[in-house]
């Protein structure tokens, strides 16, 4: 988060096995003096029994779970609206491994001059918005 550089892969399935091999390439590229906190969405995934034992022998890792329809608040899906921003809607894929050719371009891309993702808005004025959106949509009900 603080320096924009992006540790990425690409797996084509989401089980635990692909989960854990990447929790160990994390593990591998950031020293090990450093506390790992990673923002997760609910995947059932994140949260398997193997998981579970890996992250028990690894205590360095502290996961943090966003609560259902918060994904805004990862900074992965910032990464990724950015990306496709950037990358997708320009581009055609004529098959999946174009794709991940692609997604792995725009990774050594963004690391070779990364940016740390800032926010435009306070606190303050995400949740007034937030606030205001919530009004809206509870008014509506007849």
């Amino acid at each position: 988060m603080k320096t924009g550089h992006v540790i990425g892969e690409v797996h084509r399935r989401h089980r635990a096995k692909e989960f854990l091999a990447f929790l160990k390439t994390i593990d591998t590229n950031v020293p090990p003096d450093l506390d790992l906190h990673l923002i997760l969405d609910n995947y059932g995934t994140h949260k398997t029994p193997l998981i579970k034992r890996w992250l028990l022998r690894h205590p360095r890792f502290h996961l943090h779970f966003t609560p259902t329809g918060s994904s805004w608040v990862n900074l992965v899906e910032s990464w990724f609206t950015v990306f496709t921003r950037r990358r997708l809607k320009r581009s055609a894929h004529r098959s999946t491994r174009a794709l991940e050719q692609t997604i792995r371009e725009y990774l050594d891309s963004n690391n070779a001059n990364p940016k740390p993702f800032v926010w435009t808005k306070t606190a303050d004025e995400i949740l007034e918005k937030l606030g205001m959106f919530c009004k809206t949509i509870s008014d509506s009900i007849d």
